[in-house]
């Protein structure tokens, strides 16, 4: 492929492989939304201190790893952010980290990536499946943004006081990932 500036010479796809890439955490973040007070409003949240990494494959396919700190959730209400740090929700004594390990990551089509793996989350795993968006594609850096709803008893967070909680998580991920040097 060639662009103007470079008249004949070729240059690589941002998504040409093999490559290694780490998550750029200050262009990062995790963020979720979930229903309470019986549905009727909605509790907003972020993590923070993400760390992660990701590989291109020679046959362009992709790998990573999402690793997000369970006790730095935040929803501006420190009871509540208590409350979720706790073994009722989080545990995030016991487990702490939420991890998204993605085992094949596809590009369909210009911007979508199939994207599939686990997420583990209080301890528990799941399968994940989801549908990357790409945002931005250079040499230096591919940044994808996600959305997911999870089912919360999925992970064995079933506290519910008089049913206050309804409905699933939203989640929210943008990940940049900054492409590293070769090693010699």
């Amino acid at each position: 492929m060639t662009s103007p500036a470079s008249g004949n010479q070729q240059t690589a796809s941002p998504f040409s492989g093999p490559a290694s890439f780490k998550l750029d955490p200050s262009a990062s973040t995790v963020s979720f939304r979930h229903k309470h007070t019986f549905g009727l409003a909605w509790m907003n949240g972020h993590f923070s201190g993400v760390t992660g990494s990701a590989e291109i494959l020679a046959d362009g396919s992709a790998r990573g790893r999402l690793e997000i700190p369970a006790a730095s959730i935040s929803t501006k209400i420190a009871q509540r952010d208590t409350h979720l740090k706790s073994a009722d929700f989080f545990n995030a004594e016991q487990h702490p980290a939420i991890v998204a390990d993605i085992t094949n990551a596809t590009l369909e089509g210009g911007d979508r990536i199939a994207v599939t793996g686990t997420l583990t989350v209080a301890g528990k795993t799941r399968p994940l499946a989801l549908t990357a968006q790409v945002v931005e594609a250079t040499a230096a850096a591919i940044t994808l943004a996600a959305t997911i709803e999870i089912d919360r008893a999925d992970f064995g967070m079933t506290w519910n006081r008089l049913g206050i909680i309804k409905g699933n998580a939203h989640l929210s991920v943008v990940a940049r990932f900054v492409r590293q040097a070769a090693a010699r």
